[in-house]
């Protein structure tokens, strides 16, 4: 019987453990300031991508998102636009896929590569194999967007959080979060507003 407890004791810890992990490696992602470390990642079209291929960014709009999450895919469009816009002015869409495919099979590649083509999607779109990336950024929903701003010191983070105060009316949109952002960015001055909440699925580990 002591044993029993014993090994139930045990368990119960390494579960805690493994859960409380998860939770600080979430908790711990990048704040608004800090230097992003660059990836490689495989987009859609199999090739690798990194922030430094871009070597004529100003910064990127670093969007974590999926083809599954019903917000995700209410706010194709406007990342859409949002690359429309801002890529030729050195912002460029990076989006990056974080779920499971195992848990979530709409999330595949194959689904991801279809998306993409369904979608005209003229930005990377990028899994996240092993979901290594998603919880150094600090990501828990799809969408999330960060802001990065290349510097002389490095990636540095300049917005986290939501597309804009509307997800599911685009017309009824009031503040656009990311566009105010990067306005502001490409004008040299701060962001207005640094972190919003993210407003989406959980991320599928």
């Amino acid at each position: 019987m002591k044993t029993i407890k014993i090994l139930s004791l045990v368990t119960l810890v390494v579960v805690m453990s493994a859960f409380t992990v998860n939770k600080i490696a979430v908790a711990d992602g990048y704040k608004v300031g800090d230097v992003a470390e660059d990836f490689k990642l495989m987009n859609v079209d199999g090739k690798m991508v990194s922030l430094s291929n871009y070597k004529d960014a100003k910064g990127f709009i670093v969007t974590f998102t999926c083809n599954t999450c019903p917000y995700a895919v209410g706010y194709e469009d406007r990342i859409i636009a949002l690359n429309n816009k801002y890529a030729s002015l050195g912002y460029p869409v990076i989006a990056i896929m974080p779920n499971n495919p195992d848990v979530q099979p709409g999330d595949s590649m194959e689904a991801m590569k279809k998306r993409a083509k369904e979608k005209g999607f003229t930005f990377p779109y990028l899994m996240d194999d092993g979901q290594n990336i998603y919880p150094k950024y600090g990501a828990t929903k799809t969408p999330h967007v960060f802001i990065l701003q290349k510097t002389a010191k490095g990636h540095i983070v300049k917005y986290i959080g939501a597309i804009d105060d509307n997800y599911q009316d685009a017309s009824a949109v009031k503040t656009k979060y990311v566009e105010n952002a990067v306005n502001a960015l490409l004008k040299g001055n701060e962001v207005p507003e640094k972190e919003t909440k993210a407003i989406g699925c959980t991320i599928k580990v």
